[in-house]
């Protein structure tokens, strides 16, 4: 199942977002060594967990974080625009018909072949959630290695500019384009897999 959050709520009021919030610590800052935000000691949250925020959850059979991204519109501050606009050759695109997928985080309980699927469902819920938000594109930055991954999951992405040392990481920014043919396109290469979306929670006043 993946479940969908639109707005921010606040530590400790929801379960399957605490999760997620500690699983992006140990994975980016235990193991990846950034340096973003850690609240609590135990959770990473940084100035984009807002409002604007939606959150497409992968959830286990217990209801469990198995992995997760975030959508931001672009017309606001987001990551590409607001800290990283130098990985854009030309202008960065925003539009409220294009959304930033950031903070990819798979459980780092999982085992090899169930990354690869609950990656896929994620890619193919961004899809659908992009068809039924009139999201025309994403766009997204990732290292040398999710670069690879992006780039092969089967739809139609374009770099933005030339990958550039950021930290110890080559790091590009990609524009993925999305239309009613690439659910078609995903399947083609394999990396569809359909889950149940379920709209979890939402912030007071975020309309869903």
């Amino acid at each position: 199942m993946i479940q969908i959050f639109q707005g921010s709520l606040a530590l400790g009021t929801n379960a399957l977002l605490d999760a997620m919030h500690s699983d992006r610590k140990r994975i980016f800052v235990d193991l990846l060594k950034w340096d973003v935000p850690v609240v609590e000691g135990r959770y990473e949250v940084d100035q984009f967990d807002d409002e604007r925020a939606v959150y497409l959850v992968a959830t286990d059979a217990h209801g469990g974080h198995r992995g997760s991204i975030r959508l931001l519109p672009s017309d606001g501050p987001h990551i590409l625009g607001s800290v990283f606009p130098r990985l854009c050759e030309g202008d960065v695109p925003r539009s409220r018909h294009v959304f930033e997928i950031s903070r990819g985080c798979l459980s780092p309980r999982l085992r090899a072949a169930e990354r690869l699927q609950v990656r896929n469902a994620l890619t193919t819920a961004a899809v659908e959630y992009a068809l039924l938000y009139d999201i025309e594109s994403f766009t997204c930055i990732a290292d040398s290695g999710w670069l690879s991954q992006i780039l092969s999951l089967g739809w139609d992405c374009w770099p933005l500019g030339l990958p550039q040392k950021i930290g110890r990481a080559l790091t590009g920014a990609l524009k993925i384009d999305i239309d009613a043919d690439t659910l078609r396109k995903l399947r083609e290469a394999g990396t569809y897999v359909p889950a149940q979306l379920m709209f979890g929670a939402q912030a007071e006043g975020v309309a869903a």
